[in-house]
């Protein structure tokens, strides 16, 4: 068995058995398979698709690369949620809280921003001094002492997929769902989860923006967690315009603390409940999704999620009197209202450009070596369907780079395309894949 012999396979469109793929995964993590030849099997892969049983092995190689969490010790259903992000998707700092407030144990492995989709990570580390770099000791205390952790994939969960998706990256290979799936589920599995909840974005601020694709996304990472033996359940959400009104890494902080609060942000909500409905409906503690966003809303109102909030936080190492007194952040240098020009209907949004707007405003990265500002980004008002008079304030942007304000201004105006008729909301879930 050779790596020639394997990508030519591929190539050629036909099946790989498990010690094929395990010889692959190996020899990249262990160095004997170079760079240039991994990435002619990427692009194998990318071109010619890999089947269920293929691509359930592929993630197990990637998982079995690293450790593999065992949480036996710490008693409770351990339950995650995954998204593939978007712009202001901010719901995993509002459902770990509310599923840990409702008995269940969370421990969440999350990733950064790169591009116009926003980063967990960069947003919990928004926060003065939170830590996401926590050791898999710490992880475990964490989890066993409030219920939910929320941390970066360390360097013994999965380095096959941090080498990977380097490669993919700059190989233009990222859009194939194999890999996506192998990538997440490596990484998902080495948490010790019993299930999971995945949110598939689609729309023009997702990865996946034909609702087709995905519910391919969907249905290969959910026929993968079966072959794991894990309880799934995957919800397909539009991402055609930001979720909320908050995007940059301390507004979403701040938007969610005001969700967790009480306040009523309608589709921020929305799709949050939903998710948490499901993981507190697939950990036994409710008859259904229905009885599970129930739960999650009271979890809401008796106070308890934002205290589970404050208690994780204050765990790992966060200060918590900004997240009491919320105004006590630090400001940006410069702060602009833009105006709408004329009236109208909203018809469309395009999402992209606004997570892109945030990114030049210093709120993400283009480079995983760029710095972010955790102050900036953008409050949004409109929504799809929304009335716009001219005059009206359409979005509020902070920054520190007063060279990208005009820019930024511009860009918000034209990202919203107007009409004389009145246009239909969006609807937020499109479709529940179990």
């Amino acid at each position: 068995m050779n790596a020639v012999e394997l990508i030519r396979k591929k190539r050629n469109g036909l099946v790989l058995t498990e010690v094929e793929i395990e010889f692959l995964i190996s020899g990249l993590t262990e160095g004997r398979i170079p760079d240039y030849q991994f990435s002619a099997f990427l692009m194998a892969v990318f071109l010619k698709g890999m089947n269920k049983k293929e691509t359930a092995l592929l993630t197990k190689s990637m998982l079995y690369s690293g450790v593999v969490l065992d949480l036996s010790s710490i008693p409770g259903y351990k339950v995650d949620k995954h998204s593939t992000g978007g712009v202001g998707d901010k719901t995993s700092l509002i459902l770990a809280p509310i599923v840990a407030a409702a008995g269940l144990k969370v421990p969440m492995i999350s990733g950064r921003g790169l591009g116009h989709s926003g980063g967990t990570l960069d947003k919990l580390e928004s926060i003065p001094g939170f830590r996401t770099n926590l050791n898999l000791d710490e992880y475990k205390t964490v989890l066993q002492k409030c219920g939910a952790v929320l941390i970066g994939q360390t360097k013994e969960i999965a380095p096959a997929d941090k080498i990977i998706y380097s490669l993919r990256d700059v190989t233009a290979t990222v859009e194939s769902i194999p890999l996506i799936t192998g990538s997440i589920m490596s990484k998902k599995l080495a948490e010790g989860i019993d299930g999971l909840v995945l949110d598939i974005k689609t729309g023009s601020g997702a990865f996946m923006r034909k609702e087709k694709d995905a519910k391919d996304l969907a249905k290969s990472l959910i026929n993968t967690a079966k072959e794991f033996n894990k309880k799934v359940t995957g919800f397909i959400t539009d991402m055609n315009q930001p979720l909320g009104n908050y995007i940059g890494n301390w507004l979403e902080v701040y938007e969610s603390v005001k969700v967790l609060k009480g306040e009523k942000v309608n589709d921020l909500l929305e799709v949050t409940l939903n998710l948490s409905g499901a993981m507190i409906y697939l950990g036994g503690k409710a008859k259904s999704i229905k009885e599970g966003i129930k739960i999650s809303q009271e979890m809401i109102d008796n106070g308890n999620a934002y205290r589970k909030f404050l208690e994780i936080v204050e765990l790992q190492g966060g200060d918590i009197s900004y997240l009491t007194d919320l105004e006590k952040y630090p400001k940006s240098n410069f702060a602009e209202k833009v105006i709408a020009e004329k009236n109208g209907f909203v018809q469309v949004i395009n999402n992209y450009e606004i997570g892109m707007a945030s990114v030049e405003l210093g709120a993400g990265r283009l480079t995983v070596t760029d710095k972010i500002d955790p102050k900036a980004g953008i409050i949004f008002y409109p929504k799809i369907g929304s009335k716009i008079i001219k005059g009206d304030i359409i979005a509020e942007i902070f920054t520190d780079k007063i060279d990208m304000v005009e820019s930024v201004k511009q860009t918000l105006i034209e990202s919203i395309k107007l009409t004389s008729k009145k246009v239909r909301k969006v609807k937020l879930i499109k479709g529940i894949i179990v």
